[in-house]
């Protein structure tokens, strides 16, 4: 009877242990917010000066991710983001096109970051790897219709996907028990597309829910 008693203690103590151990730190989280990339769009060669010549644009987007915790250092991820960019392209002295471009990273790998319920400042670094899917849209202006296309004038889309990864880490101020805020991140967001490879620099804010 005592060795019955005994062993229900012990059992009790152990999965009591066990308890206080999985409230140890966040299990997982989930981001969302704003996020702004510097893309490379446009790539030419010159011969006389024989370099490469790197055309970067800003684009505005979102930047959603969720965390599975496996310990309090040690979190699986899984990173969505999507950047935008509308400009207007002159292709001579009076006619011009509109491109409308949109890039979206599918991204997953790990995450090392203080998951501790307690702790206060939780800067974390991320390598994740993935796809990319780039589409761009040429809408050509009326005086481009009629100088090259006849009446109605098309459009033209092309899209490509490729390999994608976001190599980086940002900084999370804990502003409650199932909120922080996500002060900055900062990736390098490289991009392989179109037989050509992208460096892209991804930078955003946003609210971490737990």
């Amino acid at each position: 009877m005592l060795k019955t008693i005994l062993l229900g203690m012990i059992m009790v103590g152990c999965a009591s242990i066990a308890f206080a151990q999985s409230d140890d730190y966040k299990k997982f989280e989930f981001f969302a917010g704003y996020s702004h990339n510097w893309i490379e769009t446009g790539i030419a060669d010159d011969p006389e000066l024989g370099s490469i010549i790197r055309e970067s644009q800003s684009f505005n987007g979102f930047n959603t991710s969720i965390t599975g915790n496996v310990s309090r250092y040690l979190g699986l991820k899984f990173d969505f983001s999507g950047h935008f960019k509308s400009r207007t392209v002159p292709v001579s002295t009076v006619a011009t096109v509109n491109v409308d471009s949109q890039l979206y990273n599918f991204l997953g790998g790990i995450q090392i970051k203080d998951n501790s319920s307690e702790t206060p400042f939780k800067p974390f670094a991320h390598a994740l790897v993935g796809a990319a899917r780039v589409r761009n849209r040429l809408n050509f202006a009326n005086d481009v219709c009629v100088l090259v296309f006849p009446s109605p004038c098309p459009e033209f889309a092309d899209t490509e996907t490729g390999f994608a990864g976001a190599f980086g880490g940002g900084f999370d101020i804990r502003a409650g028990n199932r909120v922080d805020i996500r002060v900055i991140q900062v990736d390098y967001n490289p991009t392989r597309l179109f037989d050509r490879t992208q460096h892209n620099i991804r930078v955003g804010v946003g609210i971490v829910f737990h």
